[in-house]
Parts: C-alpha cells; sequence; structure tokens
C-alpha cells in the first residue's frame, strides 16, 4: 500500500512525463503526429510488395496481416528501447531533484503506447480495403494489447536497470530485437517454422503470441487460443517481477553511474 500511496501521489507527474515525451518525439515536425499513421502504412506497402512477391503470397488480406505484426512490434521495440534509455536521458533531473525513479521508465512506454494507440487507426481503411469488415469480436483486441503493454514494460525496466551499468546494452539490444522480429512472424506465415524442428523459436516467444492473438480477432474473426493468452500473460508477469525487484534493489546506484 505505501508503493500504490507513493505511486499515486505522483500520477501527475507521470501524466506529464508522458505529455513531454509525446511533445519531444515530435518536436520541429511538421507532419506530427500524422506520420504515426504515414510511416507504419509505408512500411507495410513496401513489405507487402516485397515479401508478398518472393513468398508468391495471393492472400487478400496480406497486407492487414503485415500491418498487425508491424505495429504490435514497433511498439514493443520503440517501448523498450525508449525505457532503456530513460535513466540515462533524465541523468540531470535525477541528480537535482527526488522523483520515483521508475517513472522514466514507465512514462517512456507509456507515451509509445499513447502513439501506438492512435497510429491503430490506419487499421480501419486497410481493413475495409482488404475485405474485412468490424465483428462484435474486435471488442476482445483490448486483451493483446494489454498483455503487449504488461511485456513492454516489464522487459522495459530489466533494460533500464541493466543500461545504466553497461552502456553496450543499447548496442546489444538492437540486434536482439531484430532477431525478435524474425521470431515474431511479423511478416510471413508461420505454418512451416511451425512444422519444423525449430517450431520452439515462435512457441515460446511471447511477443509472437500475443500478435498472432491480434490477428486472430482482427483478421479472422475469431477468439484467440487460451494457451497463447495464458503464455503471454505468465511471461509479461514474470518480466515484470523481475524488472522492478532488480530496477528496486539497484536504483540506489543509479546516481554513481549516469
Amino acid at each position: 500500500m505505501e508503493y500504490f500511496r507513493n505511486f499515486w501521489g505522483h500520477r501527475y507527474l507521470l501524466a506529464e512525463l508522458v505529455k513531454k515525451g509525446i511533445k519531444l518525439k515530435y518536436r520541429r515536425s511538421y507532419l506530427g503526429i500524422i506520420w504515426s499513421l504515414l510511416e507504419p502504412l509505408l512500411t507495410t506497402i513496401v513489405l507487402t510488395v516485397v515479401f508478398g512477391t518472393l513468398f508468391g503470397v495471393k492472400d487478400q488480406s496480406y497486407p492487414l496481416y503485415v500491418l498487425c505484426g508491424r505495429l504490435l512490434f514497433s511498439l514493443f521495440s520503440s517501448g523498450t528501447t525508449s525505457a532503456m534509455k530513460s535513466i540515462r536521458d533524465n541523468a540531470g533531473m535525477i541528480k537535482k531533484v527526488y522523483v520515483p525513479k521508475y517513472l522514466y521508465p514507465m512514462a517512456s512506454i507509456l507515451f509509445n503506447f499513447v502513439i501506438f494507440l492512435i497510429s491503430l487507426i490506419i487499421l480501419i481503411p486497410l481493413s475495409l480495403y482488404c475485405g474485412v469488415y468490424p465483428k462484435a469480436s474486435w471488442l476482445l483486441i483490448f486483451v493483446p494489447l494489454i498483455l503487449l503493454l504488461m511485456l513492454t514494460f516489464g522487459v522495459g525496466m530489466i533494460l533500464a536497470t541493466v543500461n545504466v551499468f553497461f552502456r553496450d546494452m543499447e548496442y546489444l539490444w538492437e540486434v536482439f530485437k531484430l532477431l525478435i522480429m524474425y521470431m515474431s512472424a511479423v511478416f510471413y506465415y508461420p505454418e512451416r517454422l511451425l512444422d519444423s524442428p525449430y517450431a520452439f523459436l515462435l512457441k515460446y516467444n511471447p511477443l509472437y503470441c500475443i500478435i498472432e492473438m491480434f490477428r486472430y480477432v482482427l483478421i479472422g474473426g475469431e477468439t484467440y487460443s487460451i494457451h497463447h493468452a495464458e503464455y503471454a500473460f505468465g511471461s509479461a508477469l514474470i518480466l515484470i517481477v523481475i524488472g522492478c525487484i532488480a530496477f528496486y534493489k539497484k536504483q540506489d546506484k543509479f546516481i554513481l553511474n549516469i
């Protein structure tokens, strides 16, 4: 309860940090928030043309399939990267004013989540173009979105802690993100890989489970796999616990290393 009261007492500061993050992201940008819609759309067009041609995909909903994976992976990528750098980026503030340090990675993830929610608007016209129309099952989309936020927060807290003491983590994480993207079936159908000895690369990747849940609801019009939901929730919860414990135990030493 003490931790909860401390968090509740700083909720307005958290909101201001989220607003600051959004403003800084689009500072001196003419397109501003519109770029959040254009960037995933343009990327989806390129991925659809290139990989759709290479894989010989004829499915009309393939662009929507790619965009779903692209949007969710983009949040995970940008959210974890921002959280990882948040302590170092706010070193001046941390050295001068007392603020619960976990607010910085949390705010970094939340402002990316807000931008991500805005970018979901682009799914509507593309869904109609691909012949996928709104259904009541779309209401279940909030579950994979919450799981994605939890997963991003857990990984972000771990990275924020490690990056204070090991700055090379910023370069290593770029490589890891590339590997995670290929293991999340962002732009390819996973059936052949799931039937191979390397199926574990997908099955034990919680991000892949979350992306598939999102696609099941949006494109398939079906409920998602309970196995995917349970595994993604359990993995995200474990990562949150590990991240929060590591952050709590090391936060007093942050000021000596930033």
